[in-house]
């Protein structure tokens, strides 16, 4: 059997128990409409599984967890699979989006890890609406020679959020561009944990603090974005950057085999960092939910997992995929953090809409340098 292609028989046994019938020609007619975060899947995920199950995939793309959310919210998403992240994900649950699972059409559950599907209960209890798809941390990517140009040979600055939130250091990296996240989900908590204030805080003082911090740093930022900062730490015209794990470890490599004379670290700073997980989800209005649910069974199993890990450089929730992926991923901490470093790992708090409003409200201040 080739990696990340299922046998026949589970196929026939993945369709029946949805209730797609079994035949080719009923497959042939399905399709499953699929929103997920740009360059997070295996290149070859999707033709796999449409050879596997004749299921035709509609794959789009977005940034950020504010640009699914908006479609969610707004009813008739015209999507079957939806990716959001635990914490937005936690909200939309409240707001009845999403349609329960049938766990019994999805089997590859049984492969999942324990303790994360026990940590996610705690914003989806009993696990009922959705099933973890990848997790990864936020934290600081920077290329090396442009620090060391700036901060002397000694790069221990990167391993820390002083380089970013303190004026004097992020200054310094202003001519070799600095780009943060375009969302306020993921900065602002990490401003609040930066001054010791808890990250899931609503309290207005607090955020404010966070946004006066943010607001302090604002004239050394290049830009605002959620994806482009991977092409442009590899090819060095963005030397700087709070984005995701996998995002920043992607450029790495890129550049390496680009041959271009870049190199990019990524770190996860020694105060603490974000740690999330993203979610697969069906939505309640979805049009092909047999299809959806064979797609996120496809997803869990574990060589598909190990495939998509290896490709993207995020850590995958499957248990019996850990052993498939590659030792060099598997061994990096700052993929898979040992117990240490996750210790002073926090997760997203589940914000209430008044709360969210005032995070809209700020991020917009903090952008526009009022």
């Amino acid at each position: 059997m080739k990696l990340r292609t299922l046998s026949a028989g589970l196929v026939a046994a993945i369709l029946t128990a949805c209730g797609g019938g079994s035949t080719e020609g009923e497959a042939a007619k399905q399709v499953v409409n699929v929103y997920n975060y740009s360059d997070y899947i295996a290149e070859d995920t999707i033709p796999n599984f449409e050879a596997a199950t004749g299921i035709k995939v509609t794959y789009d793309v977005f940034d950020s967890d504010e640009m699914v959310e908006a479609k969610l919210l707004a009813g008739d998403s015209g999507y079957d699979v939806v990716v959001p992240t635990l914490n937005f994900f936690g909200r939309q649950i409240q707001a009845g989006v999403f349609l329960e699972l049938d766990k019994a059409k999805i089997p590859n559950l049984a492969n999942l890890d324990a303790d994360i599907m026990a940590r996610i209960a705690g914003q989806d209890p009993d696990n009922k609406y959705g099933v973890p798809y990848m997790m990864g941390t936020t934290g600081i990517g920077y290329n090396v020679a442009k620090l060391k140009e700036r901060f002397g040979e000694d790069t221990e600055i990167g391993n820390s959020w002083d380089l970013v939130f303190k004026p004097e250091n992020i200054a310094k990296m202003k001519d070799c561009g600095v780009t943060l996240l375009d969302t306020p989900a993921d900065m602002l908590p990490i401003a609040l944990h930066y001054l010791g204030l808890d990250p899931h805080s609503s309290n207005e003082a607090d955020l404010t603090k966070a946004a006066d911090l943010l607001k302090s740093i604002r004239p050394y930022v290049q830009n605002f974005h959620s994806s482009q900062y991977v092409s442009s730490l590899a090819n060095g015209s963005t030397c700087l950057v709070v984005g995701w794990s996998g995002d920043i470890i992607q450029a790495r490599d890129r550049a390496e085999e680009a041959g271009n004379g870049v190199e990019v670290a990524y770190s996860i700073p020694v105060e603490g960092a974000p740690q999330w997980f993203d979610m697969l989800a069906i939505p309640a209005d979805a049009k092909n939910v047999d299809a959806a649910y064979a797609f996120i069974n496809y997803m869990l199993d574990a060589k598909v997992a190990a495939n998509n890990t290896n490709f993207i450089q995020y850590a995958n929730p499957v248990a019996t995929a850990t052993p498939l992926v590659d030792p060099e991923i598997s061994a990096d901490p700052t993929i898979y953090p040992p117990a240490d470093v996750a210790a002073r790992m926090f997760t997203y708090a589940v914000n209430n809409p008044e709360t969210d409003r005032l995070y809209t409200r700020l991020w917009t201040e903090i952008k526009t340098g009022r």
